[in-house]
């Protein structure tokens, strides 16, 4: 197995930056607490595939509810991979538990954008049964998959990456 990554906590400025942007009013004692209990994602198993990542605090999202978690994580890995993020697979089968994008694409070069590479999940509670997710600090919520791609033979592009979402379009 090839070894191409390495996961990395954003620094605690940008992590209390993003937290407060997304969840204003958190008291800084309270974020500096949720930044040093941050684990970095891991495979559960030699067989699985999913980096496991997990919630910084406890989140309640009832049926059709939206949430924005910054996870305070970034990733570093060779040129020509990318990291795609999913949902659990049990929180989607329970829960109807999905990422607001379908698929997460964390792209090689986002790591060294302004913003270190934060990864976000925006999640949305779909269910159709009328169940409630409630999410525990700690607890696997979302995986990543590295998966090594490929480009066109004509293709001459050498711009550089500088943000997040959005930050590759409109040129």
């Amino acid at each position: 197995m090839r070894r191409i990554g390495k996961f990395h906590k954003v620094s605690p400025d940008r992590f209390f930056e993003d937290w407060k942007d997304t969840f204003g009013g958190t008291p800084e004692a309270e974020i500096r607490d949720i930044y040093e209990r941050i684990r970095l994602p891991r495979r559960a198993t030699a067989g699985s595939a999913g980096y496991d990542f997990f919630s910084p605090a406890d989140f309640t999202l009832k049926p059709g509810e939206t949430i924005k978690i910054p996870t305070g994580v970034r990733v570093e890995m060779e040129q020509d991979w990318v990291l795609k993020c999913y949902p659990r697979s049990g929180l989607g089968f329970k829960y109807r538990l999905q990422l607001n994008n379908t698929v997460g694409i964390i792209d090689s070069d986002y790591f060294y954008s302004d913003n270190e590479g934060h990864i976000f999940a925006k999640l949305t509670n779909d269910t159709n049964e009328g169940k409630t997710v409630e999410l525990q600090a700690d607890t696997g919520f979302m995986q990543g998959i590295f998966v090594e791609y490929g480009i066109t033979v004509d293709d001459d592009v050498t711009d550089i990456r500088n943000g997040g979402l959005g930050s590759t379009t409109g040129k």
